[in-house]
Parts: C-alpha cells; sequence; structure tokens
C-alpha cells in the first residue's frame, strides 16, 4: 500500500487515450471503443481539460437524448479532476478513488501527464501483490524460502 504509483505505471505503461475538448462525443465513443477503455482524458494542447466516462456518456448524453453527432465532449465531460503525483500511493491512490468516487486518476508529474490509473489499474496490483506475498508466506512455513 506505501508503494508509489510510479511503480504501478511501470508495469502498466504510460500510455492515455486523449481526446480534443472540441471531438464529438461520437468520436470520443469510437477512440473508448478502439482503446477497449471506459474513458478518455480530455487534453487541452498540454493541459488537461476534463475526463469523458461512459458515465458522463449514459447520464450527459444518452438519457437526456442528446445528439452524440452534435454535442462536443467539452460539454458533457467530468471537469475540473483531481491528478495525483508518481509519488502518491497505492493506499493514498486508493482512498481518493473510494472517498470522491472517482474510477480514473491522472498522474501527474510537474505539469507533464506521465500516465492514467483507473480503480481497475490497483485492483490488479493489489492482487498481484498479495498472490507473491502469499507465495512468500507459503515458501517460508515449507521451509523452502531462501534464506
Amino acid at each position: 500500500m506505501l508503494t508509489p504509483l510510479r511503480h504501478v505505471l511501470a508495469g502498466k505503461g504510460p500510455e492515455v487515450t486523449s481526446i480534443e475538448p472540441t471531438a464529438t462525443v461520437r468520436a470520443a465513443v469510437h477512440r473508448m471503443v478502439e482503446a477497449r477503455t471506459g474513458s478518455v482524458l480530455v487534453v487541452d494542447g498540454d493541459a488537461i481539460a476534463g475526463i469523458f466516462t461512459e458515465r458522463d456518456l449514459m447520464r450527459r448524453v444518452v438519457a437526456p437524448g442528446r445528439d452524440p453527432d452534435a454535442v462536443r465532449v467539452a460539454e458533457v465531460m467530468t471537469a475540473p479532476i483531481l491528478t495525483v503525483s508518481p509519488r502518491t500511493t497505492v493506499g493514498e491512490a486508493l482512498a481518493i478513488i473510494t472517498e470522491k468516487r472517482h474510477r480514473h486518476l491522472p498522474v501527474v508529474d510537474g505539469d507533464r501527464l506521465v500516465g492514467l490509473i483507473s480503480a481497475g489499474d490497483l485492483a490488479r496490483w493489489l492482487a498481484r501483490e498479495r498472490a507473491f506475498e502469499v507465495e512468500q508466506l507459503t515458501r517460508y512455513i515449507a521451509g523452502t524460502y531462501p534464506g
């Protein structure tokens, strides 16, 4: 839980699916489908403008019956959004995701975007970490632990 997010990103990779705020909702959805992700970061030049998620699509476009070819992402994205540092720990990121009910956190080093962490990324990291701990404890108990 004290592991910095930079280690999680090292295993996941720095790829972030993004789109411009002027893009249509349909273009954003196509980008999400191509990337097999539930969100796109909305980026205006080098600045993070917001995030567009499946939840935004359902609540702000589909439910009210808006035309995805006419609506711009900037009109329906979630903004502003919280960002975290690569030095933020897994435990701190989990607390933010839980308390603020966010599923995605952009990771920013200074003013440079270095990745995007999702609740799923943290769950996968925790599962791998726990599996490793169980394996080490099992080896210790069985007397096969190197030492």
